[in-house]
């Protein structure tokens, strides 16, 4: 007898009911963030090109710390390199949720959205490549356009008050954790220089006893913040780039729960972290690392330097076929069938909106090009293929709001207001997972 016909699963269905809270939970937070995050870089790009740019460059610029321990930085770095190693501690823990718990925790479910992940980022790579090589300029930046901002595409979906159904939301989520992962290990790879091994020594010592701690179920802050701090200078004074601290020490976090537990140390920290990631270290960053000055003359070189037009393209055109093409063939060979209510042009959409590289970008852009005027016109190049991947999405996603609406009351509705949406009492459990779930 011949076997039955493998069943197809479905691609962007109907998210699990608890994938669906724990998304939502997280997209909360990254869309105020993102509305932050969107006025910091406005007030960074106003105040650097009035009269008033001197004192923008002066506090950019003016140095504090400690010296003795390697750290007298500018407000610019320790933004960079410290408030950015949280960004990259909440990141950490949101990909070992994925890992753990989330659409990533199985190769059936993780197919998809790493490889469409993956494609996302090659691909932008491989248009710098292409167009810098082609221009005779450096292919130093290969790395800049090549990283999703989810805080800074969230904040452009409420703008325009989208009813983007929440399986878009979250394969957004997945493809913006995967990029992260991508960029955090290009940082620790290629952007390291003058390593120290004995304080390299001393931070795999540091993430060694905040492993133990954790398997031996620990409390209290008054443990883990000094030895955190501690684990962060010994990284940035070893040569390897401090954010990495912030990731390994996310990913060292228990996700599960205990017996008896209300919520896991991960998801406690994530809770306490995640409004400052959001609303406080991003933004920051953004105000002290967007300030490029803008003009006729810059906007030209934007379009002309074979680099920062390398950097346009791969976010615009490079993140768009990526990410489109790696989702589509993934999903031609792993059987899935998109969700009857939507089309391939939703995930074209998506993959447009995805060329939103803000954060991560401009934080490769400043350690790719030392040099500052190198580093003004890459940055200048990031916000506007940002800008433009931003406007385009913005097209597409409106044309197709009517639909989104549709789906976005049908997913909310909870006629018997008993907290859960009517058509999970009505769905069978597992049809339509966006997670790829049969």
């Amino acid at each position: 007898m011949a076997a039955a016909p493998r069943e197809r699963s479905t691609f962007l269905g109907l998210l699990p009911w608890p994938e669906r809270t724990a998304v939502a939970r997280a997209l909360r937070t990254e869309t105020v963030g993102g509305l932050v995050l969107l006025a910091a870089a406005v007030v960074a790009l106003v105040w650097a090109n009035t009269p008033w740019s001197g004192a923008y460059e002066a506090i950019r610029d003016f140095h504090f710390g400690i010296p003795a321990l390697g750290l007298d930085l500018s407000v610019e770095h320790w933004t960079a390199d410290g408030l950015l190693a949280i960004f990259f501690l909440v990141a950490g823990i949101e990909l070992k949720r994925e890992l753990v718990v989330g659409s990533l925790r199985t190769p059936a479910t993780a197919a998809l959205p790493v490889v469409a992940a993956l494609c996302g980022m090659v691909v932008p790579a491989a248009v710098y490549a292409a167009t810098a090589s082609f221009g005779g300029g450096s292919l130093e930046g290969w790395a800049v356009p090549m990283a999703t901002d989810i805080a800074f595409a969230l904040a452009v979906l409420a703008v325009l008050s989208t009813h983007l159904p929440s399986a878009l939301r979250a394969f957004l989520l997945t493809l913006a954790v995967v990029d992260d992962l991508g960029a955090i290990l290009i940082i620790a790879i290629f952007f390291t220089s003058d390593l120290n091994f004995l304080a390299l020594g001393g931070a795999l010592a540091g993430l060694v006893v905040f492993y133990v701690l954790q398997r031996c179920r620990v409390c209290g802050w008054w443990w883990y913040v000094p030895l955190g701090i501690t684990i962060w200078a010994l990284m940035y004074n070893g040569g390897v780039h401090a954010t990495v601290a912030g990731v390994a020490m996310g990913l060292i976090l228990r996700t599960t729960r205990d017996k008896g537990e209300d919520a896991s140390p991960a998801e406690r920290t994530s809770h306490l972290l995640h409004p400052v990631s959001a609303g406080v270290a991003v933004p920051l960053f953004a105000l002290f690392a967007a300030g490029v000055a803008v003009s006729a003359a810059s906007l030209g070189e934007v379009f002309t330097q074979p680099e920062p037009l390398g950097v346009v393209l791969g976010l615009v055109a490079g993140k768009t076929l990526g990410i489109f093409a790696g989702t589509y063939l993934a999903a031609r060979f792993t059987r899935a069938r998109l969700n009857p209510d939507l089309a391939w042009a939703d995930v074209f959409a998506l993959a447009v909106l995805a060329g939103i590289g803000f954060t991560v970008a401009l934080l490769i852009g400043e350690l790719a090009f030392p040099d500052p005027a190198d580093a003004e016109h890459i940055k200048a190049a990031v916000l506007f293929g940002s800008l433009i991947a931003a406007a385009l999405a913005a097209l597409l996603i409106k044309r197709r709001n009517g639909i989104y609406r549709r789906l976005w009351e049908e997913e909310t509705r909870d006629e018997d207001a008993d907290g859960i949406p009517d058509i999970y009492q009505r769905t069978s459990p597992g049809r339509g997972s966006a997670t790829g779930e049969g």
